[in-house]
């Protein structure tokens, strides 16, 4: 069992003003004197509502920058890979002559297919593009 510990005495000086308004909230509340200004202290001395409201929004504002930052990579991941894909693409894909191009046209509605239920499968389940990607790549290129 823990020794309670002993209070320390202050001796204080009020204006007669603030000693009149003390003892009528301490007679309303049934209480000592000296329990209605330790209380005040401490409310003075620990971080007001204000002040506390005031943390848990910065905290809530640095979480929600921290996502924003992730979404704005990821997002410039997405553009990156649809660039690179479609200059790939277009400089890698030869006209076709017409009867060709009509074959072409029916195995793209397939291969479209394909992509889609890959894509969906691949949201659903994982794992996603920016997992696979470092996020070491600007410092390596920094240093280059």
């Amino acid at each position: 069992m823990t020794k309670p510990r002993k209070k320390q005495r202050l001796s204080v000086y009020l204006e007669p003003d603030v000693m009149k308004a003390l003892a009528a909230h301490a007679a309303r509340r049934d209480q000592s004197l000296s329990l209605i200004a330790e209380a005040g202290i401490a409310s003075f001395l620990s971080p007001d509502a204000a002040e506390r409201q005031e943390a848990v929004t910065t905290k809530r504002l640095d979480q929600l920058d921290r996502r924003i930052a992730r979404m704005e990579r990821d997002l410039g991941i997405a553009v990156e890979t649809l660039a690179v894909f479609i200059r790939f693409w277009v400089t890698t894909t030869p006209a076709l002559p017409e009867p060709a191009a009509q074959a072409a046209r029916a195995k793209a509605g397939e291969r479209y297919e394909a992509f889609v239920n890959a894509l969906g499968r691949r949201l659903a389940q994982g794992p996603k593009l920016r997992q696979e990607i470092s996020e070491d790549i600007e410092a390596v290129d920094d240093q280059r």
